[in-house]
């Protein structure tokens, strides 16, 4: 998955311009590693610890999206079999289908619009050899 894709950005402390981060950036965030802003090229890291917990949590979401195909196949496929037995008629086996479908659809919407986040990395500290 590409940062364009992902949506975070950073805003770099010395030069304060929003950078979006390219994948060895992210990289760099997730190891607690700084790096070289590309436009000032001094180092930048980010050390605010909920920003780096709202960052770590976006790990999940790919989990998320595999357990929601889960549950939306399995919806379909146990509104079908109660439709064959009669349980359920058609218009109702479809709403459910529907239902199902329109869960999925939002909750990835949600997700994705909290991926986009910026984030403000400060200046690097003294590595010390």
């Amino acid at each position: 998955m590409s940062a364009a894709t992902i949506g975070i950005q950073g805003r770099c402390a010395h030069c304060q311009r929003t950078l979006r981060l390219q994948p060895w950036q992210l990289n760099a965030i997730a190891i607690n590693e700084a790096f070289t802003c590309t436009h000032c090229q001094k180092r930048v890291q980010l050390c605010c610890p909920e920003q780096l917990r709202r960052f770590k949590s976006l790990d999940s979401f790919s989990l998320l999206r595999a357990s929601l195909r889960m549950m939306v196949c399995t919806a379909l496929l146990v509104a079908l079999v109660m439709e064959w037995l009669g349980m359920l008629s058609v218009i109702e086996q479809l709403n459910t289908s529907l239902i199902a479908i329109f869960v999925y659809f939002a909750v990835v919407r949600y997700f994705r619009q909290r991926q986009h986040l910026t984030l403000v990395l400060e200046a690097a500290k003294a590595h010390a050899d």
